[in-house]
């Protein structure tokens, strides 16, 4: 599954996301829409990790979908 098709069906994906990153606020993922690189960047503010680590967990739970 690539980012466009995540990103078409983000509504189906925001609970995924929330039971992933449960800091993540209902505006954190309506902000986010399906954008890889805004997820990251909320789960960079929300957990105070750095980018490459925000990046690195995205980059993992998109894998974890296929």
């Amino acid at each position: 599954m690539n980012w466009d098709q995540i990103s078409g069906n983000w509504k189906q994906f925001e609970g995924k996301v929330q039971q992933q990153w449960g800091k993540l606020t209902d505006d954190d993922l309506s902000e986010a829409k399906g954008d890889a690189k805004v997820l990251a960047g909320k789960i960079q503010e929300r957990y105070g990790v750095t980018k490459e680590e925000a990046e690195r967990q995205v980059d993992e739970w998109h894998r974890s979908l296929h």
